[in-house]
């Protein structure tokens, strides 16, 4: 046995006497969002010291709930400190016994290993473990993980490059579902276009025979990522190494050749992350971000929407009211009618997982609502570009926002007025004629500027989709399809070249995109 090995041996605690005999690592903790322990959404675990002399290669691993992520972190880390079958041990940094292990289910995790450099591989290893996508929390969840990554990839020194983004599935899977197409559409399209080469495909589970049935689901599905002789680059491991090995020559047998099966498909990966080139975060990140203005600038323009109907409405009642009452009114300047106004009032954000919202004083908007979560203050908000907001109808500066537990609703209420009590929100000077015309050519102008606020608002929508579709490796997310639907909806008597487009990009997604909108569609609705 190495003496690296004993030392860790050493250092570390015993949760099984195997064989092999089992030990959990004892790694330094450092919540990157600032949180305690039990809140943090957001983690590094480190063992050793780093070394700046050597290389560091860094990995990110994605998807659905018991695909074997976590095992696969154990297995990535046994390799690199160079456990061998014969060395009758196993190492944990992610461990089913440790504390906490329900809060990481729901945690992006970060795991350094420092102090091996040599052994095995030339150099250090980070591994970006990423909570299950597609769990029964709902959709909620599965937003959550792509807000943490971006807010992990804008934290300056902590990762600046990635060296391998692994799709996680298991060697049994013989078709995507709608879960499995939603989890990997999702997560290729938060990168750029310049990412595509180091995404490979980490099968789990593998009896060592070659996975055909889940190559062809992904080649069918058209996942974007490194491909090789036109089939997805991919690499295969056994995820039974932790199991307790009986006191019988074929269990024996049965483990050293699962153990040789993962050593050889580590040594595959390790050989990749060797020749292939690290990509910058940069272009993912402003992905990201621009994704987030999409989502921010759509949910505002729903919320918009809502209240130009509900503005639309008020007047239609009111015009009835003043036709009906109209001689009453003119003859006596105390005659009353009832009549509908829209308000806008705070109400408190109770959802667990979006705790704040970023709004608008001025505008008494939504302007990043769900999903801004970690930033202290709106200066930090993705929404915010060029120190104005990219959300809110008034694009104004951020010192008009505020982030706070609560977000603005818009309602309706009746009240009684008189003519001229509602001329005053509509008389431009003093010798504007106080008749119940000239009101309701005021409410027809007002319901005339509302719509043209709707198609401003819509063609900034369109204008980040078509950036979004120049710099992301895969524009036919999730996400991008939902939005699609709802502008072409609101398009359909607009601008017919744009409406077009959007028809057309609808059309070219692929039928797994179309049954992974279905996926996210039924979880929108469990949560």
């Amino acid at each position: 046995m190495a003496e690296a090995l004993r030392s860790t041996i050493e250092k570390s605690t015993k949760i099984d006497n195997g064989p092999p005999i089992r030990y959990q690592l004892q790694l330094k903790r450092d919540n990157l969002d600032k949180k305690k322990d039990e809140e943090s959404k957001l983690r590094k675990f480190t063992y050793g010291e780093c070394e700046h002399k050597y290389l560091k290669k860094t990995i990110l691993l994605v998807g659905a709930t018991g695909s074997g992520k976590s095992t696969l972190v154990n297995v990535l880390v046994n390799y690199v400190m160079g456990v061998e079958f014969t060395d009758r041990l196993w190492f944990e940094a992610v461990s089913d016994e440790s504390p906490g292990t329900e809060s990481q289910t729901s945690a992006v995790s970060v795991y350094e290993v420092f102090g091996f450099e040599g052994t095995v591989v030339p150099y250090s290893l980070t591994i970006i473990d990423t909570p299950g996508y597609g769990h029964t929390e709902g959709i909620e969840n599965d937003e959550m993980i792509i807000k943490l990554l971006q807010d992990l990839f804008c934290l300056p020194g902590v990762v600046d490059t990635v060296n391998a983004v692994g799709l996680v599935m298991k060697a049994t899977e013989n078709r995507l579902d709608e879960r499995t197409a939603y989890i990997f559409n999702s997560v290729t399209s938060l990168f750029g276009k310049d990412m595509e080469q180091n995404i490979v495909i980490m099968i789990t589970h593998s009896s060592g025979r070659k996975a055909k049935d889940a190559l062809k689901a992904l080649k069918d599905a058209k996942i974007l990522c490194a491909t090789q002789k036109n089939e997805p680059v991919y690499f295969q491991f056994d995820n039974c190494q932790k199991q307790t090995i009986e006191d019988d020559s074929d269990d024996d047998e049965a483990a050293k050749q699962a153990f040789m099966k993962s050593s050889k498909g580590m040594k595959k990966f390790t050989t990749f992350l060797e020749t292939t080139k690290p990509q910058s975060l940069k272009a993912t990140v402003e992905v990201m971000k621009e994704r987030i203005r999409l989502t921010a600038c759509i949910q505002n323009l729903k919320e918009r929407v809502k209240e130009l109907e509900m503005k639309q409405t008020a007047i239609t009642k009111n015009k009835e009211e003043l036709s009906r009452y109209k001689q009453q009114m003119e003859e006596n300047k105390d005659f009353t009618v009832e009549i509908d106004v829209t308000y806008k009032e705070p109400e408190p954000i109770n959802a667990w997982w979006d705790n704040k919202a970023v709004t608008c004083k001025k505008c008494e908007e939504n302007c990043h609502h769900p999903g801004c979560t970690w930033v202290w203050s709106p200066n930090w908000c993705e929404v915010m570009k060029d120190g104005k907001c990219t959300s809110c109808s008034g694009k104004c500066p951020v010192e008009d926002h505020e982030k706070d537990k609560f977000r603005y609703v818009t309602k309706t209420k009746t009240i009684t007025q008189t003519l001229n009590e509602m001329q005053k929100k509509y008389k431009k000077n003093k010798d504007m004629t106080e008749t119940v015309t000239t009101l309701l050519q005021a409410l027809e102008n007002e319901k005339s500027q509302l719509q043209q606020a709707k198609v401003k608002c819509l063609d900034e929508a369109f204008d980040l989709l078509e950036k979004l579709e120049k710099i992301a490796l895969n524009v036919d997310s999730v996400s991008t399809c939902v939005h699609l639907e709802f502008l072409i909806e609101k398009m359909e008597n607009g601008d017919d070249e744009k409406l077009q487009k959007l028809t057309r990009m609808r059309d070219q997604m692929s039928k797994k995109i179309k049954a992974a909108t279905k996926y996210f569609s039924k979880l929108s609705l469990k949560s």
